[in-house]
């Protein structure tokens, strides 16, 4: 399969001038990536990107009351793309045809009416208010996600329970997994990574997944591979850009991932841990999906990447570099209620699945939450530290400023990270990580929400109060809702998440 590159930006807004169909794309405070939909000619079209179209903000979660409502979507010129016509349906693609016009997909920015400026709780003016402050100090921050996933065959909401108790609970079925029908090779648990062709039921699907995304995204896939979960577990990930670029990238990733999903009549899942056993929380299930994330600093004058050291012996990892992990540590348990922001989140950060449990760094050591990579050497260009605590049910505008506020935190205040740990964590003795000051995450959404609360100065300059207040706001009431439930309610709330 050939990738070609997608149609300039200049070509892409040529196309739309003749098109009467515009999908309008911006995110809600909690991450969810909606769609408006406009119609016009050449002149209104003009017209939209000159002043915007109205929105409820009401409406979406996080925006605003009923009294005041009225908010504007102005396009991000620079997002302008052509809808990828593979994702329509046979209905719309045949509508398009004959009226011999194209969908466009630009990303826009929220505003308030009235010219009032910016809607300070939409998530992307966060990153945006992040990259003016990096401009402004000479910095450009480069970050890499890889965004993991489930592709299923079905989520039965109708299952009939098995117990005594009777009723209805969700139900995954995969044909990857042990007694489906037509499964030929099943995926052991835990037996996934990079499964062979003959066991991989995900291949083509990757394959397809990343022409659409270079080819009308300009989205450049590095590796797709399938993961160590069985159930149909996938990452795909992509070139490292700047931060707005990069939390952009991430939402059409999943909005592409769940549309050819749909259009193999499969259920694309992005919960932290859908495959979790609450009675046997510690052997059971399978690996959950994180969004592992890679950052490097650099400087804007000198083009150089302030993380990498040639001295350094022991991962070539400069000062600046360990000032900044210094703040990821300092301020994991409050930074956790951002990038692992659901109930689910928790049931994935437990020992014996890969996932980051234990706050401490270390060169390629995959049990701390903060890896030094280390595949290559003398490369100052690939030199980065990967956070690995996120996962994809967070919003990746906040995600991603969250994490750089932290590191930025650390190097503005000089905070030493402690001494590496380059040991298997998981199987040091409690007494051990004591005596070395490893602390753990916080167990549950609740404990990072108190741990927010406590500490978010370090965010403030990027942050307004507004949309903080409103996230955790929004987060106490998901606490509220879903704490204590059962793994299959769970499932009913956060399977589109």
């Amino acid at each position: 399969m050939s990738f070609t590159r997608s149609n300039s930006i200049l070509q892409g807004e040529k196309n739309a001038i003749d098109t009467g169909f515009v999908q309008l794309r911006y995110t809600d405070v909690l991450g969810k990536f909606l769609a408006k939909y406009v119609f016009g000619n050449k002149q209104s079209f003009e017209s939209l990107f000159k002043i915007g179209i109205g929105l409820d903000g009401s409406s979406v979660k996080g925006f605003s009351s009923i009294d005041e409502s009225d908010m504007l979507l102005m396009p991000d010129r620079s997002t302008i793309r052509i809808f990828p016509p593979s994702l329509l349906s046979l209905t719309e693609l045949s509508q398009l045809s004959h009226s011999n016009k194209e969908l466009l997909a630009v990303i826009a920015d929220v505003y308030q009416g009235f010219n009032e400026g910016r809607l300070v709780r939409d998530p992307r003016y966060v990153s945006q208010l992040m990259e003016e402050h990096l401009i402004e100090n000479n910095l450009t921050c480069q970050l890499g996600p890889e965004v993991e996933c489930f592709v299923f065959d079905n989520i039965m909401f109708n299952h009939k329970c098995s117990n005594d108790k009777g009723g209805y609970e969700p139900k995954i079925i995969s044909s990857e997994q042990f007694g489906t029908d037509g499964c030929k090779y099943p995926i052991k648990r835990k037996g996934g990574y990079d499964a062979p062709p003959f066991q991989d039921s995900l291949l083509e699907f990757r394959f397809e997944v990343a022409e659409i995304l270079r080819k009308y995204f300009s989205i450049d896939v590095t590796n797709l591979n399938h993961e160590v979960a069985s159930c149909g577990q996938i990452e795909i990930n992509f070139t490292h850009s700047t931060l707005t670029k990069a939390a952009d990238s991430v939402q059409i990733y999943k909005d592409v991932v769940r549309n050819v999903a749909k259009r193999y009549n499969k259920v694309a899942n992005f919960m932290p841990k859908p495959l979790f056993d609450i009675n046997n929380p510690l052997d059971g299930g399978d690996n959950g999906s994180g969004m592992h994330t890679s950052i490097s600093l650099w400087n804007n004058s000198s083009n150089t990447n302030l993380f990498y050291d040639s001295d350094d012996y022991y991962a070539e990892l400069s000062q600046i570099g360990r000032y900044f992990i210094g703040g990821l540590i300092e301020h994991a348990n409050s930074l956790a209620a951002i990038v692992a922001p659901t109930i689910n989140s928790y049931h994935r950060l437990i020992p014996g699945f890969e996932a980051p449990v234990y706050v401490a760094w270390g060169k390629g050591n995959r049990s701390a939450i903060i890896r030094i990579p280390i595949n290559e050497r003398n490369n100052s260009e690939s030199k980065r530290i990967e956070f690995r605590a996120p996962d994809p049910a967070s919003n990746p505008y906040l995600a991603f400023s969250g994490i750089v506020a932290a590191g930025l935190d650390g190097i503005k205040n000089a905070i030493d990270p402690g001494s590496s740990t380059d040991e298997n964590i998981y199987k040091m003795s409690d007494s051990k990580r004591n005596s070395l000051g490893i602390k753990s995450l916080p167990g549950s959404l609740r404990e990072s929400l108190d741990a927010l609360k406590s500490d978010s100065d370090y965010l403030k300059k990027y942050f307004p109060d507004e949309l903080l207040d409103t996230f955790v706001i929004l987060k106490n009431e998901e606490v509220a809702i879903v704490q204590d439930k059962s793994i299959a309610q769970e499932l009913m709330f956060y399977y589109d998440i």
